[in-house]
């Protein structure tokens, strides 16, 4: 088992994760009767993608003695209406490294192999750059 789903009532839920304990709480967003006052379980969908990506960045990165710690992921989720689903997820990575072109390449690349990436339906339009300073 991965993880443990609870109802809280009023929308919200409380996630387990069985191996470490962490909890995550979510809620339903105001446009979808919710209080907003969590992660929806879309947003968490959203911000897993980032996550990933960045998590397979770092591995590549380490693999390749490249620092890209301290880089940053803006994530925004677009709702479509009928039926209700995620329309769109936009990512702005901004990489605080001193990469060159070639490492850079490679790391945006293995960005867009993540599980996440691959598991999303195709019908979600994925909007990704990358920002280098």
């Amino acid at each position: 088992m991965t993880s443990k789903v609870t109802y809280l009532g009023d929308l919200r839920t409380k996630s387990i994760h069985v191996q470490s304990g962490s909890e995550i709480i979510s809620d339903a967003p105001v446009d979808n009767n919710g209080k907003g006052e969590a992660f929806s379980p879309t947003d968490t969908v959203a911000n897993a993608l980032a996550s990933c990506m960045m998590t397979i960045m770092g591995i590549k990165a380490r693999d390749m003695e490249v620092n890209i710690n301290d880089s940053t992921a803006e994530v925004t989720k677009i709702m479509n209406a009928e039926p209700r689903r995620i329309g769109a997820i936009e990512i702005v990575f901004e990489m605080k490294s001193n990469a060159d072109e070639k490492s850079r390449t490679i790391l945006e690349r293995a960005a867009m192999t993540c599980p996440v990436f691959l598991s999303l339906n195709q019908d979600i339009e994925k909007k990704i750059s990358f920002n280098w300073k």
